[in-house]
């Protein structure tokens, strides 16, 4: 089963790049997306053989998230046991053997100002997980907006405590971490230097001066069924790329 996740910076900006023939062309069974910045009806895409979720922020060209999917999930549930609703960032889809949460985790934006927001989502999320990781194993994708260690980013010395690489959002992940799920990513290539997201400033793609902070986490039990795990640096049309697992 392959799963594909992608930040797309605005849904209806990159069905004009080419994303129809993309989603297309990878057949991925799970498909998330996040900051998709459009309300219901906004866009014309309904791709045969897909059920479709949507949930998106209250304020208009915000945030929001989406998940297409083959398989028909058991539920689906929008926020994180009734908060954080009003931003569009978080959709669970259970199924027969696993949870699904894709999430679009708040920016702590510059300066740090919105820190504190940031670290209660992070509080709530990392309770949310670990329940559901009490009943089934659990896949969590996303923007998860933090660079967990050094190699995650370009210039980590001249980042340091600026908002995605803060002592604060690190160790939240960390803290994650430690509940018993695994980094996909870092734990299959635990010395590649890959990025997933980069500055439109600068000419930081061209130059590959980026950042990983998109994400597959998988419950501690359900990494011996993760086949592989990707960055598809490749990919154009968002100032981020897709990231990937495949299940056995």
């Amino acid at each position: 089963m392959k799963l594909i996740s992608w930040n797309v910076n605005g849904f209806r900006a990159v069905l004009g790049k080419g994303f129809a023939e993309y989603f297309e062309k990878e057949n991925a069974d799970i498909f998330c997306l996040q900051e998709t910045k459009m309300q219901p009806g906004q866009a014309d895409f309904a791709p045969e053989g897909y059920h479709a979720y949507w949930f998106s922020a209250e304020k208009k060209g915000y945030s929001g998230t989406a998940v297409f999917t083959k398989r028909a999930p058991l539920s689906v549930s929008y926020g994180l046991d009734g908060e954080f609703t009003d931003e569009g960032r978080v959709i669970t889809l259970e199924f027969e053997d696993l949870y699904l949460v894709n999430a679009y985790v708040p920016n702590a934006q510059e300066g740090l100002k919105r820190l504190d927001y940031r670290l209660a989502f992070e509080a709530k999320m990392a309770e949310y997980l670990s329940a559901l990781d009490r009943k089934k194993p659990v896949l969590y994708c996303g923007d998860l907006n933090v660079a967990h260690e050094e190699i995650d980013l370009k210039n980590p010395k001249t980042n340091r405590e600026n908002p995605g690489f803060s002592d604060a959002e690190r160790a939240a992940m960390t803290a994650l971490l430690s509940r018993g799920f695994k980094d996909t990513f870092r734990t299959l290539h635990p010395e590649e230097v890959r990025y997933s997201w980069w500055s439109y400033r600068f000419s930081a793609r061209a130059k590959n001066v980026g950042w990983r902070i998109d994400y597959f986490l998988c419950s501690a039990r359900l990494l011996e069924s993760i086949a592989s795990a990707e960055i598809h640096t490749d990919v154009m049309g968002s100032d981020h790329c897709p990231v990937s697992v495949t299940l056995k």
